[in-house]
């Protein structure tokens, strides 16, 4: 066997293997005589099948099969051998269904992944916009930690997230209350005016207390939604958007939400036990969790200012476009419409591929395993199931590893996120503090 390349451009290489009767003959030979050992074939014992009557049943199938493969892991031994990056698999020249016995030539082209003289470094200097955490939003943060650490009680007056409680009467036209057969009428009723579609049936609810009477409309207050105006009115959903009048709500509850009191047990809840002591230690606590939060879109601002400046520097490289359509888009309408639709997408994955491999970013198993037990822990936390014993979260993440998909998805996530910390700590950083309102400005002009 012989191998011999051919460069088609920079980027595309045409192997060509030329394969002689004897690269195969013997694995075709031994493959029908264990054929003849260990199937049944009607007319024969088994193990007693002359050869000739194998190789005419068998033979065209089997050579065909043998060369195949053998030509194939040529192929690939080629491009393992000369370290070759290349983008998908080898595309043959020529489809073949079946292959004839003797000596043979195959074509093979190859699409080359673009090697770009690309490596982050400290003269490589770039802007890094973190977010000022001010004042107002430790006292907003604050506001809603203590409101989803609160409780809820019976209130005096209703609130702005107050949840109200009583009957629910439909009314006649002039608004005297519908006594007729098939009003609807619902005894124990329950709504949130907060979550209201028109905040003028919210509106309504303002000020009111126990006792008091309310006139609102159902179908505004839903929007419209059929669905939520049948779970407000108990009522089927087929007849729930044909329900358009006013209704009467006689109020006998408001559940009020009273916020969670500054305090030792406060502080062990939210930051757990002996972390937070004291009201000035409470607010530092807070101001770390939202500068966290917000680094989180520093991170994405500086990656896509990081990525811009890679396709502008790099975008204009020579791709394997020919072997790329055959590659990926042969079952395209149009190959070179949807060639364009992708080619910078295309280009962007080239560079994150170089740069990979400048900073030698590899992912293990371990982290992908770190990673899926992180996301199943907080997915189970957001169903209310906080602190779930270590073993029973491990279990699951594994379970969903099995997934082939699940699995990519998170060791590439992994190796994303491992990438762009490695060129944080490479490049220059030229920090800058700026508020909430100029980094929305700063991200919506990148």
């Amino acid at each position: 066997m012989n191998i011999t390349k051919e460069e088609l451009s920079p980027v595309e290489l045409r192997l060509t293997v030329a394969l002689t009767e004897n690269d195969y003959k013997d694995d075709v030979t031994k493959k029908l005589k264990e054929i003849g050992r260990t199937h049944t074939i009607p007319g024969f014992r088994k193990g007693h099948v002359p050869f000739a009557e194998l190789k005419r049943r068998f033979g065209k199938q089997l050579t065909s099969d043998v060369i195949n493969d053998t030509v194939y892991r040529a192929v690939v031994g080629y491009i393992d051998e000369n370290n070759l990056r290349v983008m998908g698999h080898p595309m043959p020249v020529e489809v073949k269904e079946a292959f004839e016995e003797g000596d043979q030539e195959f074509k093979y082209d190859l699409a080359l992944i673009p090697q770009l003289d690309i490596k982050p470094s400290a003269d490589d200097h770039y802007p890094y916009y973190e977010i000022e955490v001010t004042e107002e939003m430790i006292d907003e943060q604050d506001k809603n930690m203590r409101k989803r650490f609160g409780t809820q009680k019976p209130g005096e007056e209703m609130t702005e997230d107050g949840v109200v409680k009583g009957s629910i009467m439909q009314l006649n036209e002039d608004g005297t209350v519908n006594t007729n057969e098939g009003a609807i009428q619902v005894t124990n009723g329950i709504v949130f005016p907060l979550y209201f579609k028109d905040k003028e049936e919210t509106a309504k609810f303002n000020g009111k207390k126990p006792g008091d009477k309310v006139v609102f409309n159902p179908w505004k207050a839903a929007g419209g939604d059929a669905a939520e105006i049948a779970s407000m009115l108990n009522i089927d959903k087929a007849i729930a958007a044909d329900v358009k009048g006013d209704f009467e709500m006689n109020i006998s509850e408001i559940i009020v939400n009273i916020p969670a009191e500054l305090g030792e047990e406060y502080y062990n809840t939210v930051f757990g036990e002996d972390k937070v002591h004291n009201e000035e230690e409470y607010r530092a606590a807070v101001k770390d969790l939202i500068a966290g939060e917000l680094a989180q879109n520093t991170h994405i601002l500086f990656r896509n200012t990081f990525d811009k400046a890679m396709m502008e520097k790099y975008g204009d490289m020579t791709l394997p476009t020919e072997t790329i359509k055959k590659l990926f888009f042969a079952d395209a309408e149009n190959a070179d419409e949807a060639f364009a639709a992708q080619e910078k997408g295309i280009k962007h994955e080239i560079i994150e591929t170089n740069l990979l491999t400048a900073l030698d970013i590899k992912v293990t198993d371990e982290e992908i395993l770190n990673t899926a037990k992180h996301l199943t822990a907080r997915q189970f936390a957001q169903y209310g199931m906080a602190g779930i014993d270590d073993e029973i979260i491990t279990r699951y993440a594994k379970e969903q590893l099995q997934k082939a998909e699940v699995r990519n998805q998170i060791a590439q996530q992994v190796l994303s996120a491992k990438l762009y910390d490695a060129i944080e700590k490479a490049v220059t950083l030229d920090k800058q503090t700026v508020s909430l309102d100029d980094f929305k400005k700063i991200a919506q002009e990148l």
